[in-house]
C-alpha cells in the first residue's frame, strides 16, 4: 500500500512560496500583509507620450487598461507562474476559458489537434463544435496509449497534442514526458490541463509547452470563484498567448483574482489534509464488497499508478469509484441521495466534500476506457475523514434496497 506521507509531501513543500510570493518584497513601511484589492477600468497617464509608451508594455504584467488586467490579476499571474515553474501566466475568466483560449491562440484552419480521449468534457465539446467549424481537424487517442500507438494518430498537420492527466472522470495518469517527446518530434506543442496536478506536478520539467489551470479548484479553494490560468515557459509562446487573450477580451475580474490570491495562501495545508483524508477514504472503499475498483492514482491498481509515483510529488482530493456489476444506476442514485455529508454537485477542489455520478456523463471514442458498471467520483473536503467514512457506510445500505 502507498505510504500516506507520499500523498501530501508536495503540498507541504509549497508553504513558503504560497506565503511570500505575490506580495510586496521587501515590504514598505505601512504595507498590509495582503495586497489590497484594486478595481478599475480606466488607467490615467500624465501625458500622451506616457500612455503610448505604456501601451507597448502589454507583455509585462502592468496596468494599461482594466480589460487587459488589474494589478491584482498581475500579482496572481506571477504567483501561478512561480508554482507551475513557468515564466508567464495569463489569468482568464474560467477554467474552460483556460482550455479554449490557447487552442484559439495556437491553431488555425487546416491544422490538426490530437486530444486525449479522457479530456474534460466541455473542452471536447469546444473542439468538436467551435474548432471544427473554424476548419481545425480533431481526433483522439486512448489516454493510456503507448508511444507507438500515439505515433499512429499523429498527422502531418498536427500542431497540438492536448491532454489531461489524470482525467477528471476516469483518472488515467498519462506519460507526459513521452507525449512531449512525440509532440516535439513532429513539430507540435503539448498542452496539459494540469488542474488535478497543480502544485504537485511540474509541467515544464516534463516537457509541457502550455499548462492550464481551473483556479476554481484548489487555488481559490472555497467554491466561490470562477477563474482560469494559462502558463507558458518561453517568450515566443507568451507573446502569442498574450496577444490572443487581449484580442479575445479574456480577463478575470479583480475580485476573483483577489479571492484566489487569498485562497492560495492556505492551499498547501488544505490540500495536504484533503490528500491524506482522500487516501484514507479510498483505502476504506477498496475493502467494500460493493466496490469493483477505486480510481485513485496513489493506489497501486489504478491505471497509471507507476507514472504517478514517478512524476508527482503528491496526490489530489478527487478520485473515482466503480461499483460491482450487479448494481444498477438506479441503485447508485439511491446511494448518492442517501449521503448526508457529501453534496451533490459539479466542480471539486473546495473545502467541502462532493459526489457526482460519472456513468452516462462521459463521451468517449474508445469504449474500453470507460467502466462498464455504475461509477461516481468523490471530492474529499476538510471534514473529519472518519465522519465521511461513516456517511458512506450508511449510504451503502441504500445501495442494496430495491425500489
Amino acid at each position: 500500500m502507498t505510504d500516506r506521507n507520499s500523498v501530501d509531501a508536495g503540498w507541504h513543500k509549497l508553504g513558503t512560496s504560497l506565503t511570500h510570493a505575490g506580495r510586496a518584497t521587501p515590504p514598505e513601511a505601512g504595507t498590509y500583509v495582503n495586497p489590497p484589492l484594486e478595481r478599475g477600468s480606466t488607467v490615467l497617464f500624465p501625458s500622451l507620450k506616457s500612455m503610448n509608451r505604456k501601451g507597448q508594455e502589454r507583455y509585462d504584467h502592468t496596468s494599461i487598461y482594466g480589460a487587459m488586467g488589474s494589478p491584482t490579476q498581475h500579482e496572481l499571474e506571477k504567483l501561478i507562474a512561480r508554482i507551475e515553474g513557468g515564466t508567464d501566466c495569463q489569468i482568464v475568466s474560467s477554467g474552460l476559458a483556460a482550455c479554449t483560449t490557447p487552442l484559439l491562440a495556437f491553431l488555425k484552419a487546416g491544422d490538426h489537434c490530437l486530444l486525449a480521449d479522457s479530456v474534460y468534457g466541455p473542452t471536447r465539446r469546444f473542439a468538436e463544435n467551435m474548432l471544427k467549424r473554424f476548419g481545425v481537424d480533431i481526433s483522439y487517442f486512448p489516454p493510456c496509449a503507448s508511444r507507438a500507438e500515439v505515433e499512429e494518430y499523429i498527422q502531418p498537420n498536427t500542431r497540438i497534442i492536448f491532454t489531461e492527466s489524470p482525467g477528471s472522470h476516469t483518472f488515467e495518469v498519462q506519460d507526459i514526458p513521452m507525449l512531449a517527446e512525440v509532440a516535439h518530434q513532429h513539430g507540435a506543442r503539448l498542452f496539459l490541463d494540469n488542474t488535478w496536478g497543480f502544485g504537485i506536478f511540474a509541467p515544464f520539467e516534463h516537457g509541457v509547452d502550455v499548462s492550464i489551470q481551473a483556479l476554481t479548484k484548489y487555488p481559490s479553494g472555497h467554491s466561490d470563484v470562477i477563474a482560469g490560468a494559462i502558463t507558458v515557459a518561453d517568450q515566443a509562446s507568451w507573446h502569442i498567448l498574450r496577444d490572443a487573450s487581449i484580442q479575445l477580451g479574456q480577463v478575470a475580474g479583480p475580485d476573483e483574482c483577489w479571492l484566489t490570491l487569498r485562497g492560495l495562501r492556505t492551499m498547501g495545508v488544505r490540500l495536504a489534509q484533503q490528500a491524506r483524508s482522500a487516501l484514507q477514504v479510498a483505502t476504506w472503499l477498496k475493502q467494500r464488497p460493493e466496490v469493483a475498483q477505486v480510481l485513485h492514482p496513489a493506489l497501486p491498481d489504478c491505471p497509471g499508478h507507476n507514472l504517478w509515483k514517478r512524476d508527482f510529488t503528491g496526490a489530489g482530493c478527487l478520485f473515482g469509484v466503480v461499483l460491482n456489476a450487479p448494481y444498477t444506476c438506479q441503485n447508485m442514485e439511491r446511494m448518492i441521495n442517501a449521503m448526508r455529508l457529501f453534496g451533490i454537485g459539479a466542480s471539486w477542489g473546495g473545502y467541502e466534500s462532493l459526489v457526482l455520478p460519472t456513468t452516462g456523463g462521459i463521451t468517449r471514442s474508445f469504449g474500453a476506457e470507460q467502466p462498464e458498471s455504475p461509477a461516481f467520483r468523490l471530492q474529499i473536503g476538510l471534514e473529519n475523514a472518519q465522519d465521511l467514512i461513516d456517511d458512506l457506510d450508511q449510504a451503502f445500505n441504500a445501495l442494496h434496497h430495491t425500489a
